[in-house]
């Protein structure tokens, strides 16, 4: 199993998650041009993608999903709940489900878990294939109890850490966008995730990759404070993507202790 990124934060947003029998798409916030020109850089074409997972309709995730499913003739899975807010409509083919519920895309088994967040029905999802499970979590505004048993078990993890909430407080945004980020259904802070970390973490826990960077409220200073005083600073198993390069795929392994190879960290 490999993973890969196309692009991570505000601007838009899609990973990739490739086995022996299937190559799959987590939402796609791109231009189909530039989407095009992301996956060429990750080798691929759109021709090779089976299936785009939308986890929601905010447009940083659902921008681009229409055109390149028409394009290449990829069915989208998505939430009823997306499917009702009407964001999602012009899509070759789609198929919804209830957040909460799994299905199978070739060899990917899929879980979807619904999340806290200011959308119609959201859910992120939990990925597995050949004994080794990957979570993605981005988009939620709490840790659920509901939540963090969806995600105790990964090897690997696709965590969001959105903001620094000093920085978010004392940065540029308007009050009523400071309230939204940083409320129950806008996205996690710092210590929220270092805190779902510190539950859950695990000898099976291989590698967790840093998500959903705030350009104006985060930086990987503020990330590592918060890693350091919740997990201690022998928690190294943290790598850090990009929005405007993602990172390059990451061949996942299900070895306890064992690292995944080719990672991009600190980009």
């Amino acid at each position: 199993m490999q993973l890969a990124s196309i692009g991570s934060g505000s601007k838009g947003n899609g990973t990739l998650l490739r086995t022996e029998g299937a190559c799959v798409l987590i939402d796609c916030g791109f231009s189909l041009k530039e989407t095009e020109r992301r996956l060429a850089g990750r080798g691929l074409q759109g021709s090779d993608i089976d299936a785009i997972l939308v986890t929601h309709e905010h447009g940083d995730h659902i921008g681009g999903v229409g055109a390149l499913s028409r394009r290449y003739s990829i069915p989208v899975y998505m939430s009823h709940g997306t499917r009702v807010s009407g964001r999602c409509e012009d899509v070759y083919k789609r198929i919804c489900f209830d957040a909460g519920d799994s299905f199978r895309i070739h060899d990917v088994e899929v879980k979807s878990v619904l999340v806290p967040h200011d959308a119609r029905q959201p859910c992120q999802y939990v990925l597995e294939s050949q004994g080794v499970r990957v979570g993605i979590l981005t988009d939620l505004g709490t840790i659920t109890p509901h939540v963090a048993d969806a995600y105790r078990e990964c090897h690997h993890l696709v965590l969001e850490f959105n903001h620094d909430l000093d920085l978010l407080r004392s940065g540029p945004y308007p009050k009523s966008l400071k309230q939204r980020v940083g409320g129950d259904l806008g996205h996690l802070n710092n210590r929220q995730a270092a805190a779902l970390l510190r539950e859950i973490n695990h000898s099976g826990l291989i590698s967790v990759l840093i998500a959903h960077m705030s350009e104006q409220n985060n930086t990987q200073a503020c990330i590592e404070a918060a890693l350091n005083e919740d997990l201690g600073q022998a928690f190294n198993k943290h790598y850090y993507m990009s929005q405007d390069e993602g990172y390059d795929w990451v061949k996942l392994s299900e070895m306890f202790g064992s690292e995944p190879s080719q990672l991009a960290a600190d980009v």
